[in-house]
């Protein structure tokens, strides 16, 4: 009976995929799980394994572009069983087959594990690091691999206990029910621990008969992200030895991998120009290529959005940081020793900053449509720089916060994005973002606006300038602010006015306290 494959469901905004490459041939012998080809979309590529063993019958030709659900091959089932049988004299395999059938366990239920769902907005996630490797014995509950999505990494825990047979690699993108694995439920020995001695021989005569005959599909064959690099590097697969699972080449493999120098003629040296001077001007010139993670390829696509789709504009100031580095300086040790955090330059800001979206509203706004939405809270995000790329963190309701508990709160955000482990809850939402370029040496900026808010604040170095005050030249401790904000809603009066009542308190921070 044949199988029909079809063209899988890989996204939701995706309606059809292109037929990139076949890796498989007209009429050849598949296996479970093999790789038949690739399929491309407007957004990623994706490998096509094979649902079952059997005869390859190709529908889709290369280049062809095809509707989800369109029938790419079939599979046909007799066939394959019938090619492998008549590799062996019949005689042989009928005694091996009804001696093992007679004496083998039945094997454990098969546990498919496919990609779960992680967010509204999500419809596609990479795999990370595999923590297990193909044939692993797991246990239930145990991390298997990392999956990483385009705004947060997740463990994908073991769903079953039994033997893993991993289907997507490192570095793949699926997506949401794309299959990662499977499990093998029970003793990876299973299959074979009652089976007699006497049926050994047999049984390996027969697995050497058809494995004389096979090669690996994936003997020296290169994952598509390990295509891409050697084709960048334009080695050929050939001159690559393949580390991976029956030699195939990996990523790894990939990236390592170095041209092979062609011969060529000697350069006849100038009697006039010493050998000296050529080698004195060598350098080293090689080059080290990354994919860019899924966060990393959201971030800049979102930040070209708002270039693209907003009327940003930046208005700047200046505040004298003096009155509240004094109000530190005479606090911090009790402030620590009572609340258990440091008192930051960041409290001071959200303080300030709540006060500020209050009078001005617009500032907190946001558009929806044809409306512009108001908020009455004050949930702000602090952006935060992660190994994997930048974050923005949500402070939840922090006009009704202490200075101590925004302190602690973002001391918690800091940490957890620090170790890739904040939630896409605490990310998602936001009305107004804080910024704060100061703490790697920036002197003035003009930050992008965190969409779909309307408006960013930027902070920076704080060096000590002179200025006039009181018609004196004095040495301030200065600090330039930046405010970016969407010019469709957020007027330059209203701007302006906003930046100006931030410095206003910052720079008389009893006003924090006595809200005026």
């Amino acid at each position: 009976m044949a199988i029909e494959i079809k063209v899988p469901t890989v996204g939701e905004s995706i309606t059809e995929v292109t037929i990139s490459s076949w890796r498989k041939k007209e009429g050849d012998l598949i296996k479970m799980n093999e790789i038949l080809c690739e399929l491309e979309s407007d957004k990623a590529t994706f490998e096509l394994n094979a649902e079952a063993d059997g005869i390859l019958h190709i529908v889709a030709k290369e280049g062809d572009t095809l509707a989800i659900g369109a029938l790419i091959c079939t599979l046909d089932n007799a066939a394959g069983n019938s090619t492998h049988k008549t590799e062996v004299p019949k005689t042989e395999i009928t005694n091996a087959e009804t001696s093992a059938t007679s004496q083998k366990q039945e094997p454990g239920k098969v546990v498919e594990m496919k990609v779960p769902t992680v967010g509204e907005s999500i419809t596609e996630v990479t795999i990370g690091t595999w923590n297990k490797k193909d044939g692993d014995s797991v246990n239930l509950n145990e991390i298997l691999c990392e999956i990483e999505s385009d705004k947060a990494t997740f463990e994908l825990a073991a769903e079953a206990s039994g033997i893993l047979k991993i289907i997507a690699k490192e570095g793949q993108t699926l997506p949401i029910g794309g299959l990662i694995c499977s499990i093998q439920e029970g003793n990876s020995q299973g299959t074979n621990t009652t089976t007699p001695k006497s049926d050994a021989p047999v049984k390996e005569e027969i697995k050497n008969s058809v494995q004389s005959n096979e090669v690996s599909y994936a003997s020296g064959h290169p994952s598509p992200t390990a295509q891409k690099i050697l084709t960048e590097k334009e080695i050929e697969a050939k001159d690559v030895k393949g580390t991976g699972v029956d030699g195939r080449i990996t990523k790894d493999d990939a990236v390592k991998a170095e041209k092979t120098p062609t011969n060529q003629p000697a350069i006849q040296k100038s009697e006039n120009k010493p050998e000296l001077k050529k080698e004195e001007i060598k350098g080293d010139r090689t080059q080290r290529r990354e994919k860019m993670t899924s966060l990393r390829k959201t971030v800049a696509r979102r930040l070209v959005a708002v270039k693209n789709e907003t009327a940003m504009l930046t208005t700047f100031n200046e505040v004298d940081m003096k009155p509240v580095m004094e109000l530190r300086a005479k606090y911090k040790d009790k402030f620590k020793e009572k609340h258990g955090v440091g008192l930051g330059f960041m409290s001071f800001f959200t303080k300030a900053v709540c006060i500020a979206l209050k009078e001005w509203p617009a500032v907190n706004a946001m558009m929806d449509g044809d409306e512009i939405v108001y908020n009455n809270f004050c949930d702000i995000s602090v952006a935060v720089s992660a190994p994997k790329g930048l974050v923005v963190p949500i402070i939840r309701n922090a006009e009704k916060m202490s200075f101590s508990q925004i302190e602690a709160e973002i001391v918690r955000l800091a940490g957890k994005a620090k170790e890739n482990k904040l939630t896409i809850d605490e990310m998602t939402g936001g009305t107004f973002t804080i910024t704060n370029g100061g703490i790697f040496g920036s002197m003035l900026s003009t930050p992008i606006i965190n969409a779909p808010q309307t408006a960013i604040l930027g902070m920076h170095n704080i060096v000590d300038r002179a200025v006039v005050v009181d018609g004196q030249i004095v040495i301030r401790p200065i600090m330039y602010l930046a405010l970016s904000y969407d010019h469709r809603i957020i007027d330059g009066r209203e701007a302006v006015s906003f930046v100006v009542r931030v410095k206003q308190l910052l720079e008389d921070p009893s006003r924090l306290l006595l809200d005026i």
